[in-house]
Parts: C-alpha cells; sequence; structure tokens
C-alpha cells in the first residue's frame, strides 16, 4: 500500500509519496491531499463518480488527476474518501471515486503544480514529491 509524508515547504503545502505501483502512488498522492485539506463527515451519505483522464506524460497525468479531484470535490463540498483505479497507465487513468462531505476544513488548497515534479522509479516501486499551491 502506497504512503505519504508531509514535508516543511516555505509558502505552500507539499507531500513525499510512495507506492509499489503507480496504482499505489496515484491513492497515496489523492489520500495525502485529503487529508492536509479537510476532514470526512463520519455519517455523511457518499457520493460515487467517475474520471477520465488523458495525458501527455506520467507527471502531467498525476497533476490533473490530483487538481480534477479538487475540483469535483471543492464544487461539490466533498472529501474523497475512495479510490478505485480501474485502469492506469503512464498517460490515461479511469477511476472511481467516493466522496463524503466535508466535516471540518484544515487548509485551502488550489492547486497541485509541477513544481520540481518527477515520478522515479525506485527498487520499491515508485515515488515522488507533490507541491500543493495554497
Amino acid at each position: 500500500m502506497g504512503r505519504w509524508q508531509e514535508l516543511d515547504h516555505t509558502a505552500d503545502l507539499a507531500l513525499h509519496v510512495w507506492g509499489r505501483d503507480l496504482t499505489d502512488l496515484f491513492v497515496a498522492a489523492a489520500s495525502g491531499m485529503f487529508s492536509l485539506l479537510a476532514g470526512a463527515a463520519p455519517a455523511g451519505a457518499a457520493v460515487r463518480f467517475e474520471l477520465h483522464l488523458a495525458a501527455l506524460d506520467v507527471e502531467s497525468l498525476l497533476v490533473d488527476w490530483l487538481n480534477e479531484l479538487l475540483y469535483l470535490c471543492e464544487t461539490r463540498d466533498l472529501v474523497a474518501t475512495g479510490f478505485v483505479l480501474e485502469r492506469l497507465t503512464p498517460t490515461e487513468l479511469q477511476a472511481e471515486v467516493v466522496g463524503v462531505p466535508v466535516a471540518e476544513r484544515r487548509a485551502h488548497i488550489k492547486a497541485a503544480t509541477y513544481h520540481m515534479l518527477s515520478v522515479v522509479a525506485v527498487e520499491a516501486g515508485y515515488e515522488t514529491e507533490v507541491v500543493f499551491d495554497v
């Protein structure tokens, strides 16, 4: 299972993210982003939505994934709590996402950025650092 750790950043929020494969990496990045953003309402009604994305490379796909999740959840006042990546290649993604109402806001994230972004294959899978504009 993928994991993430918040990094110190002078002006924005940032995460270091690890995953044994791209699916783990993308899910961990989204989970980490939402843990920075807000807490889920414990008894809120779940909303499911589908995402279909295409990009030129894996870094662009990761940024598109995170920004699309931000947009969908901001416009619906949700926090995403479940992710099923039905198809994921370095340039395409198809996923089902589960969101629940926001219980508390911790931060306002404007967007995931390309700042110093590089998805790197390592012995244990993949890792990256993602910086969020706040």
